[in-house]
């Protein structure tokens, strides 16, 4: 029986453990504006790309935001800065998402890269 109960205790820690991935934080860098733009249209094409997502986009400063996601009980947070040439999205804060100081839940990753790219398409 102590044998048994063992095992459950055990497949379930494993499957825990198998469903809770992180890899290190994705930031995107000073990605290029492929096409000429200015500070406002790419500010713009930002704010849509992330309301398009459920982003909430506040702007902190000329060429400055911060978006939150809320999916669930999870918060991701991010710094965007951006000019007329290009932008950079970087990690800000979490909840819920095994944040270590350097890696984070797979989930934001893709998360940033979904954000990434919708704003690629934008622009």
């Amino acid at each position: 029986m102590m044998a048994r109960i063992l095992t459950v205790l055990f497949a379930v820690a494993a499957v825990t453990v198998a469903g809770c991935r992180t890899a290190p934080v994705h930031n995107v860098t000073n990605a290029t504006v492929p096409e000429a733009k200015t500070m406002q249209q790419v500010g713009e094409a930002i704010v849509s790309a992330g309301n398009s997502l459920g982003w909430q986009m506040k702007p902190e400063s000329p060429g400055r935001m911060t978006g939150t996601l809320y999916l669930r009980d999870h918060r991701a947070v991010v710094d965007i800065s951006y000019d007329a040439r290009s932008y950079s999205i970087a990690y800000k804060d979490s909840s819920n998402l095994q944040y270590d100081g350097s890696s984070i839940h797979n989930n934001y990753n893709g998360w940033i890269q979904n954000l990434d790219r919708a704003i690629r398409i934008r622009l």
